[in-house]
């Protein structure tokens, strides 16, 4: 595969910030148990943007999305969502953000199974006691193509069709940006390419800034660029990826093929 997903010529992007790191570390344990997740990683990701993080297994690919995300705490260095920065955020406020101007998309679903589609769509917003803007509701269910399914459960939906749900559920609160983490790990080659192309459409069609943690060079092939860990360090950032390009620089980095087949954009194993 030998073309990219994203249509937006690299002149064409934003260059404003919708989240930073500045010399982010993250350190567990103490001791010769010590384990340095992170060390003083600088990275930005731009608005508009669909951005992959990739990396081989410790390189400190989830633990950078989670610090970002707010969801696990930084040792030293800044975080920043928009002009808020993390750390030092009480809970209170740290909920408030993540509610507010954060979505997530994970490998599981996390769809309550007792509401239906719309409701698991809406459900953070109720929770916060928001009204949805229905004609941006109307758009990201459009764009994700569920107009069929809202009524239905998750019970009633294929996997695919439930991470649909999970992505407009993303979408729907409008946040600042979306953290995905192997948002296609539980879904098969078809369904897979689907969701990263609704993720994909996000970005261009309604303005979305995406990050996704992904270890599929073709999944990454879809995003604007592709960020690179190793070590707990940023070793290398690539523009306009394909899954060839990537998927040679993953080799370089260790010394071996990522073993899980990828998938292109109709769904066929690559």
């Amino acid at each position: 595969m030998t073309t990219t997903h994203s249509g937006v010529p690299t002149a064409g992007r934003t260059t404003a910030v919708a989240a930073r790191a500045t010399d982010l570390t993250k350190v567990y344990g103490q001791g010769e148990t010590q384990v340095v997740a992170l060390d003083s990683v600088s990275v930005d990701f731009r608005q508009a943007q669909f951005t992959a993080i990739m990396g081989p297994s410790g390189s400190g690919k989830s633990t950078l999305m989670h610090c970002m995300a707010g969801l696990d705490s930084i040792s030293g260095g800044s975080a920043r969502i928009g002009d808020v920065e993390l750390t030092g955020l009480k809970d209170k406020k740290l909920t408030q953000l993540r509610r507010d101007k954060i979505g997530f998309v994970f490998q599981a679903f996390n769809l309550l199974p007792t509401l239906n589609a719309l409701e698991n769509i809406t459900l953070p917003m109720d929770i916060a006691g928001r009204k949805p803007d229905r004609a941006w509701l109307d758009r990201v269910v459009e764009t994700v193509g569920l107009a069929g399914r809202l009524k239905h459960r998750p019970s009633q939906l294929s996997g695919g069709q439930q991470q649909r749900v999970a992505v407009a559920r993303a979408l729907a609160s409008r946040p600042e940006i979306i953290f995905a983490d192997e948002p296609t790990g539980n879904l098969d080659s078809r369904s897979g390419a689907e969701v990263l192309g609704f993720l994909r459409n996000s970005v261009r069609e309604l303005g979305q800034t995406v990050v996704m943690v992904t270890h599929d060079p073709v999944a990454a092939s879809y995003a604007d660029r592709v960020v690179f860990l190793a070590d707990g360090r940023i070793v290398d950032d690539m523009p306009d990826p394909t899954a060839d390009m990537v998927l040679e620089r993953m080799l370089r980095f260790s010394g071996g093929a990522p073993q899980t087949p990828g998938f292109d954009a109709k769904g066929r194993t690559s």
